[in-house]
This record gives C-alpha cells, sequence and structure tokens, in this order.
C-alpha cells in the first residue's frame, strides 16, 4: 500500500513561499512543531529532496486538500 502524501505550502514571515509534496506524517509534524515553536529547526524529505527550516521563520503552513485530477474520462 502506498503511503499517504500530502502538498504542503510553506510561507515565512520575509514573504517567501514554497509547496512540496511530503508525507501525511512529515506534515502533521510540522504542523506540530509551529504549533509548539520547537524544535529550532526541522528536517523532512519531499519528493524532490531534503529541507531543513527554522521553524520559528515559518508565518504558516498551509495543508492543501486532496488533488483532483485534470483530463478526459470518468472514475468508474
Amino acid at each position: 500500500m502506498a503511503e499517504e502524501r500530502a502538498r504542503i505550502e510553506i510561507a515565512f514571515r520575509s514573504g517567501q513561499s514554497f509547496t512540496v509534496n511530503v508525507a501525511a506524517k512529515t506534515a502533521d509534524e510540522l504542523e506540530a512543531a509551529l504549533a509548539k515553536g520547537e524544535p529550532e529547526a526541522s528536517t523532512f524529505e519531499a519528493e524532490d529532496g531534503r529541507y531543513t527550516v527554522v521553524v520559528r521563520m515559518i508565518a504558516f503552513i498551509k495543508r492543501h486538500a486532496r488533488e483532483s485530477r485534470v483530463g478526459f474520462g470518468a472514475d468508474v
């Protein structure tokens, strides 16, 4: 069974942001770290590489709804 994934946007106090696809567990851990204000930094794996962010510099984390599929055809 495939691991559940989440698409999150991390916005920093400086105004910059980026969007990554991570394991749902990673998204949960980042949200908890932001709520607690700790640890000072968090390192995580995303589909495109490894990131380290300073938690106190994060303004917000947006967890996107499940992606809809674009294309022709119908789910049966």
